[in-house]
């Protein structure tokens, strides 16, 4: 348990010290001489006490009564005014377990052979200047007078303490043995502040700090998810340090936060009572923590029954796991399920035997303790019998009274629990002592390579050992110390069972402790854990509810950690854990899923042959592709005709041969972009478009120097009409933007890109041009063709002739340059595929501009209107003007 049932921690200290100014004027006389010094004990702390003898003493303190009534304050007060109250057998049992384990080492020739242990116990009263007096009492010895020589040889009155069980009263001890270097082994002191060896130096214990307890706790919150939780501490040493240690190392573990922290006060105070049980009435979390004493919960649970407080998780410290009085079937209701850190059980073969057979010994007035355990239990007097005793009906003790025969928890040794600690203190000593004392002369690791003996030990000497010192119990539990003086830590973790019958039982579902090798390692049972509940599982505690996989925490302003909103990831972001602080970013080609959990696949965005614009400018180039193959074919057919045969048919048959490859270029357009594509289709749409546009330039360069031939004196300009001069004229015009496309390839050529710019769940893949002017030149040299070309047409519209095809290639000038006029605002504005998708409109729409115009009347009157195919038809001029 870890620390004293006082809230006057402080003022008891103030006290001690007092006393200690007291004592220290009063209790020794010196004298001198020349030859030695002597000191005289000139007077005692009247303690209870029981002692043996024997070759080294071991000392003990122990809680023998639970209270004690302290005397006026004053300077004339002495600690033998002060008197003890409330036999506690448990605490008598605690002491019984140190002389039965001496007993058991005097019999074991394997440990300490030749060396009979003794033991000084005594009783302190659960008071810290009772205490601490004993502690001194132990440190000099009861002889009245000492003897020093200049050799000061001797063995100290008492080679170690074992004890004390509190905190408080470890600390205040050990300030002052600890300068002596007298080593101090609790059994029950749990502060992690002992752990201090600067301050403490001859400190050990074989109960974990509470260090290890609070890691414990936080394990148990992490294993089913509490991490919205109050605590409550004692108002000592015990409690204000776990305090600070539970919310630093919850801070470190990201386990949790703390909806509260109350500290519990001593004495009679219900209104803070009522105020802190109002604060866990109205506060959300449903678990508990308590690291406080019996006294404390007792008081607690008084007001925590009034006002009916249910629905809670409590989670017990050591210092109450076990208490008896609070598992009752009135305090079941609230306290059921509890979820308790307990000190380590373990068996003790012979310690009940030992113990019932504890007689009261009239001979030794200083195994009073006996006595006055033999008239608890019995509710007798030993004689002399107080005044007025046996008139009231009192019966005298005999000493012959047997144990067996009467109910008493004295004799319990189903729960060893701080009884093991002890068990396994006295053996730490007794092991040191040994190593020591087989110690090699010449060999040992003292000054000079020398060894300590009994005649000349010195208890740091015994220290050293102690350090070391490394054994396994019967129970199968190794011991030993580490740096700080703490044992390996040890805990079970119990459950307190409602059965339906009304009965209680604290049942055994885990253990959590800390191994050389593996570090802290919490096993629990959850199948065998009793929830006071209606679901029969572990509550819900948090202040916000889980962010799901999807979300972030937003800490709300102002609230502890715990306490946070759920706020969606953002597009592009993704959380696929619970509870997660950041959304992390999907990588380049992927983006989050609706449900922000994971990252998925961008979808990709291109002109594709499977989707309806696709294919519908598929069909047209290849509709487009075929009519020109039909019209081709049907002026290869009647290629004789004066229709065909009109301004060369060579260029007619090269213009539809241009054409197709116009509506065949399209295709390059459709389609995921690939480097050959992006290269071709730009140079693929320029030569042919200009192969065409030439064709039709010559034509009708053609048709105006046939009409300025027939007038006089124009018959030299057809010289320069020829057909091979149209044919060149058509491949140089041509070769100039062949040359426009090598340049622009070669310099910067367009290439496949990814492009996430127009949508960020997207993927665009399109072709980016490379050279802006590279792309400018080449539909700047179409369109110069082009509007030469309508120029020319225009002029020549009106020349007389049946069939003017002059004022055909003006209209279908026209319709070319209105569909590349409207390209260029359409095409810088349409994002990815839509800008492939214009273009491609563009260049069809243009194709079938040309081809229907230039083509349609010609193959209406090739096949509709025969009679029209004559050249007396075509060229007839009184027809025309008629």
């Amino acid at each position: 348990m870890a620390v004293m049932g006082a809230n006057l921690n402080t003022f008891s200290l103030l006290y001690v010290y007092l006393m200690l100014i007291l004592f220290s004027s009063t209790f020794f006389t010196s004298e001198s001489s020349s030859l030695f010094s002597t000191c005289k004990l000139r007077r005692q702390f009247y303690l209870n006490g029981m002692h043996k003898p024997g070759d080294v003493i071991l000392g003990g303190l122990f809680e023998v009564h639970y209270t004690s009534v302290f005397p006026e304050l004053t300077f004339t007060s002495e600690p033998n005014q002060l008197s003890c109250r409330g036999f506690d057998p448990p605490g008598f049992r605690h002491a019984m377990t140190m002389a039965f384990a001496i007993d058991e080492i005097n019999k074991n020739s394997n440990l300490l052979p030749n060396v009979t242990l003794g033991y000084s116990l005594y009783d302190n009263c659960a008071t810290l200047v009772i205490g601490f007096s004993a502690a001194l009492s132990l440190a000099s010895g009861r002889e009245e007078q000492f003897l020093f020589q200049e050799t000061c040889l001797g063995t100290p009155p008492v080679l170690g303490i074992v004890g004390d069980s509190f905190s408080t009263f470890s600390i205040a001890t050990s300030d002052v043995i600890g300068l002596f270097r007298l080593p101090i082994v609790s059994y029950f002191a749990t502060c992690s502040c002992l752990s201090d060896r600067q301050r403490f130096p001859s400190f050990f214990r074989t109960i974990p700090s509470d260090a290890f307890q609070v890691r414990a706790m936080i394990q148990i919150l992490k294993r089913f998810g509490w991490t919205w939780a109050g605590l409550l501490v004692s108002d000592d040493d015990y409690g204000l340090h776990v305090s600070r240690s539970f919310q630093s190392d919850l801070a470190q573990s990201g386990g949790g936060c703390l909806a509260y922290t109350e500290i519990l006060p001593w004495g009679d105070n219900p209104a803070e009572l009522r105020r802190i049980v109002n604060v866990m009435k109205k506060s959300t979390a449903r678990v508990v923590i308590v690291f406080a004493h019996q006294i404390h919960m007792i008081q607690l649970m008084e007001e925590v029954v009034r006002q009916n407080v249910t629905g809670l998780q409590w989670m017990a410290s050591e210092a109450w796991t076990a208490a008896a009085v609070l598992q009752t079937p009135h305090l079941m209701p609230y306290l059921g399920g509890t979820l308790g850190i307990a000190i380590r059980r373990g068996e003790i073969p012979g310690l009940r035997d030992f113990l019932s057979g504890i007689r009261p010994d009239f001979h030794d007035n200083n195994n009073n303790g006996n006595s006055l355990f033999w008239e608890y239990t019995f509710q007798c007097r030993f004689a002399p019998a107080p005044a007025g005793w046996i008139e009231a009906g009192g019966a005298l003790c005999t000493g012959n009274e047997d144990l067996e025969n009467v109910e008493t928890e004295f004799l319990d040794v189903s729960n060893l629990r701080p009884e093991y600690n002890i068990y396994k203190a006295v053996y730490a000593l007794a092991y040191a002592l040994d190593d020591m004392l087989l110690c090699e002369a010449g060999r040992g690791p003292f000054s000079g390579h020398s060894c300590a003996t009994l005649k000349t030990l010195e208890p740091w000497q015994l220290m050293y050992y102690l350090e070391k010192v490394n054994f396994t119990t019967p129970f199968g539990d190794e011991v030993s110390f580490d740096g700080n003086g703490d044992a390996l830590p040890i805990y079970d973790i119990m459950n307190w069972l409602w059965l339906p019958d009304g009965r209680t039982k604290v049942q055994n579902v885990g253990v959590v402790k800390k191994s050389p090798f593996k570090g802290e390692e919490l096993t629990l049972h959850e199948d065998k854990i009793f929830w006071n509940f209606d679901s029969k599982q572990p509550p819900r505690s948090a202040c916000s509810e889980s962010c799901p996989p999807g979300t972030r925490m937003a800490r709300k302003k102002g609230e502890p950690v715990c306490c946070f909103d759920c706020v969606p990831c953002s597009e592009g972001k993704i959380s696929n854990e619970t509870d997660s602080m950041e959304c992390i970013s999907c990588p380049e080609d992927f983006w989050s899923s609706p449900q922000r959990d994971h990252c998925v696949p961008k979808k990709t965005e291109f002109l594709s042959y499977h989707e309806p614009l696709g294919i519908c400018l598929t069909v047209t180039s290849l509709l487009g592709t075929f009519i020109c193959a039909v019209v081709l074919g049907i002026f290869i057919y009647h290629r004789s005709t004066p229709m065909v045969r009109a301004n060369n048919s060579e260029l007619s048959f090269l213009l539809l041969v241009s054409l197709k490859l116009c509506f065949l270029c399209s295709l390059l357009f459709i389609g995921r972009p690939r480097l050959w594509t992006c290269q071709l289709r730009h140079a693929a749409f320029g030569i042919s478009f200009v192969l065409c546009v030439s064709c039709i330039l010559v034509k009708t360069m053609v048709v105006l120097a046939v009409f300025k031939a027939s007038k006089p004196g124009g018959g030299a300009s057809l010289k320069w009409f020829g057909a091979v001069q149209q044919r060149g004229t058509v491949l140089v015009l041509t070769s100039v933007q062949a040359a426009i496309c090598i340049a622009w390839l070669v310099s910067s050529s367009p290439a496949p890109h990814k492009n996430t710019q127009y949508h960020n769940d997207k993927i665009v893949y399109e072709c980016v041009i490379g050279s802006t002017i590279g792309f400018a030149v080449l539909l700047g040299y179409i369109g110069l063709l082009a509007i030469l070309s309508f120029l020319l047409a225009f002029l020549a519209r009106n020349l007389p002739d049946n069939f003017n095809e002059a004022k055909l290639i003006t209209f279908s000038m026209l319709i070319f340059c209105a569909v590349w006029v409207a390209f260029v605002p359409a095409y810088v504005n349409s994002p990815g595929k839509y800008a492939d998708a214009v273009e491609v409109f563009a260049i069809l729409a243009s194709s079938f501009g040309l081809l229907v115009a230039l083509f349609g009347p010609k193959c209406y009157i090739i096949l509709l209107r025969p009679e029209r195919n004559t050249k007396k038809a075509i060229m007839g001029r009184g027809t025309s003007k008629t």
